[in-house]
Formats: C-alpha cells, sequence, structure tokens
C-alpha cells in the first residue's frame, strides 16, 4: 500500500505538473517555428510533441502528421527535406524531389526565410512568457513588501558597503526596485557580480556599490545552494506591503520587462559560470525541473504557470545558443552563408552538427549528474 501510495504521489504531486508545464514551453516553441513555416509556403511533414514511439495523431488536409509520442522530453517540426527532427537536411532526398516539390522544402528556400523560420521558435517562447506574465500581472498585479532595510548584519557585504538599517533600495544598476523580492533576485543572481545600489536614506539619495559573497543559504524550498548574498533584512511591518495593480496595457509592459529581466539575469549567470565568477549549483536538468515543478505545484495552479513562462524564457534562451543542432547555430549558419553569397560546405555543417551533438549530450549527462548529487545530498 505504502508503494501504491508513493507513486500515486510521484505521478499527481510531479510529473503530471512537470509534463504540463513542459508541453505547453514545447507546443509554443514548435508552433512558432510551424505558423512562420507556413506562411513561408515550407511542407510541414510532422509535428511532434515528444520523441520515440507515437502513441496518437492526426494527418491535417496538407500532410502534416500531428502526434504525441512516448517520451514527453521535448518535441520537433520535420519540414520537407529534414533527414531529422534537428532540421540537418537530407541531401538524397531533396535530390529526388520533383521540381515542384522541392519548391516547398525547407533547404530551398531563401536564407531569410529560413532565418525566420528559425527564429520564430524561441521568438514563441518569449512571447509565451509576455502573454503568462502580463495575465498574470493583470489579474493579481504584483505583490511584496518594500525594499526598506530592517536590518544590516556586520562583516557582510552590505554593511561593507555601507549600506544602513532604515535606507530604501530604490534602484539596481538602474532597474527600479518596487519590492524586497525583486531586490533578493538580483541578488541571489550575482555572486561576486558588483551592483550598483542607489538608495534614499530619509529622503536623501544616496549611491553605494554592494559586491554579493557567495554563500550557501537557502534558495528554493528548502534547499541549500551557493547563490549571491549581502547580508540583511528587510521590513516585515505591514505598513510597508504593497499590491500593485495594472492596467491591460500596463499589464503586458510589465510581462515584457519581467521576460526581459529574466533573460538579462539567466544570460549574466551563465556567463558568470564560463567566468567562473558563478557557481554552476543553480544549473539543473529534467529531474531538476520536474523537482520544482512539483514543488510549486503544491502551492497553486497560478505560481505553476509562473513556473511554465519562467521555462519558457529558458528555453528560448537555450535554443539561442550558438550550438550547431540548436536553433542559435543554425543561425549562425545562415548568417554565414548571408555573408558569404553561399552556404557553407557539406562536410563543414556536417561535422558542425556532430559537434553540437556532442556538446548537448555532454551538458545533458552533466546536469542530470548534478541533479542527481542534489537529491542524495539531500535525502542523506
Amino acid at each position: 500500500m505504502d508503494l501504491l501510495f508513493s507513486a500515486y504521489s510521484l505521478l499527481v504531486g510531479t510529473i503530471i505538473p512537470f509534463l504540463f508545464v513542459l508541453t505547453v514551453v514545447v507546443f509554443f516553441h514548435e508552433l512558432g517555428h510551424f505558423a512562420v513555416a507556413r506562411w513561408c509556403n515550407v511542407k510541414v511533414d510532422a509535428f511532434s510533441v515528444g520523441f520515440g514511439r507515437e502513441i496518437f495523431g492526426r494527418t491535417d488536409q496538407k500532410g502534416t502528421r500531428w502526434k504525441l509520442c512516448m517520451i514527453p522530453l521535448g518535441g520537433y517540426v520535420k519540414f520537407a527535406g529534414d533527414e531529422n527532427a534537428a532540421s540537418v537536411p537530407n541531401r538524397e532526398l531533396i535530390a529526388q524531389l520533383s521540381e515542384e516539390e522541392r519548391k516547398t522544402a525547407f533547404i530551398a528556400k531563401p536564407v531569410w526565410q529560413r532565418a525566420a523560420i528559425v527564429a520564430a521558435g524561441p521568438i514563441a517562447n518569449f512571447i509565451l512568457a509576455i502573454v503568462i506574465f502580463g495575465a498574470l500581472f493583470m489579474a493579481i498585479g504584483k505583490q511584496g513588501t518594500q525594499p526598506l532595510i530592517e536590518e544590516v548584519f556586520p562583516d557582510r557585504a552590505a554593511a561593507r558597503a555601507g549600506l544602513q538599517a532604515g535606507d530604501m533600495i530604490t534602484e539596481i544598476d538602474g532597474r527600479k526596485i518596487e519590492t524586497f523580492g525583486e531586490l533578493r533576485q538580483i541578488v541571489l543572481m550575482n555572486a561576486n557580480t558588483p551592483l550598483v545600489f542607489e538608495v534614499d536614506r530619509y529622503g536623501k539619495p544616496v549611491t553605494l556599490t554592494v559586491t554579493p559573497d557567495a554563500r550557501e543559504k537557502e534558495v528554493f524550498f528548502g534547499e541549500r545552494q551557493v547563490a549571491g548574498d549581502i547580508g540583511l533584512r528587510g521590513t516585515a511591518n505591514p505598513e510597508y506591503l504593497v499590491r500593485i495593480k495594472y492596467s491591460p496595457l500596463g499589464a503586458i509592459a510589465e510581462g515584457t520587462r519581467e521576460t526581459y529581466r529574466i533573460m538579462e539575469g539567466t544570460v549574466s549567470y551563465i556567463w558568470g559560470v564560463i567566468t567562473q565568477r558563478q557557481s554552476a549549483d543553480q544549473l539543473g536538468g529534467p529531474i531538476r525541473v520536474a523537482q520544482i515543478s512539483g514543488q510549486v505545484a503544491d502551492l497553486g495552479i497560478l505560481p505553476l504557470i509562473s513556473l511554465t513562462a519562467v521555462l519558457s524564457v529558458s528555453i528560448g534562451l537555450i535554443n539561442l545558443a550558438p550550438v550547431p543542432i540548436l536553433d542559435g547555430g543554425h543561425l549562425v549558419f545562415y548568417a554565414a552563408e548571408a555573408l558569404r553569397g553561399k552556404p557553407l560546405s557539406e562536410r563543414v555543417q556536417d561535422v558542425g552538427f556532430r559537434i553540437g551533438l556532442g556538446l548537448v549530450l555532454m551538458l545533458m549527462v552533466f546536469v542530470t549528474w548534478k541533479d542527481i548529487m542534489r537529491l542524495v545530498t539531500t535525502n542523506s
């Protein structure tokens, strides 16, 4: 009975929320590719959510097979003339196509159309995030406490920089700060990175540079990771609670700003990892995403929808990485083709795709290993 209950809890509490989040994000990513491909008169052979054996599907009037597959960890759109889901051209197949069929093959389209089709996937992810954040801001607004400092801990980054109890943080690196949660989010993602704080000190403007320390701390659902910390505590006085409401246009504008903030923070963090200013502790793979999805789902449907928006931004950014096999790698090839006036040689492209596949597989192994070690450490 205990085993059945554990299996049920895993299914309902973790797997279903994870599949919900991932399926929505993947569907809209591929829908972006699909919509622009149809606009460019490219024949789409398949639109798949998941990989592997097909569970069920249907073929529409234009010959596209819409299907749901066994392994729900991604998806793809396969265009006419493609060898696989990564849009690697099948040159033997293309050579066998009739003149009429070749006109609708992806590889036969002008370079700007191919670039537009490829870029449409990540752009769709960003649009999805903006719409979700905008809808949430319009429905419930933004809530939290004002960024008023209640206490500064001695011998920590905030104290060393000159922050004091009673200071109200108004901006960090030019970004307006409205809640303490926004302050915390920026600090967490910027360990060992100097940040310019604009402070209202009893009506007097003060500018200070604060460099968060890299410290192990609780960052998410009781889990401890190495992240930025400056050593201060915000006010708990209910008089400083804020709830900002937005009009429909204001909500979309704020949703756009929130999407940009996540993009900026993610790129800054990844660059920090590459330059060894940041710890790689916050990197995670499918196991980590599943775990977070289950934890967030316990808080309700709105937090889970918000997580969907955050993951959509992350998927969009990952796919724009200039790695062959990802959308960004294809865009690099198309940029080179536009500059040279002709495509890169087949050998160069084939080698690039193999290197890209190797890099992606190595990254997946790395983040999955970190996920497993994180679980082992948490449960030990």
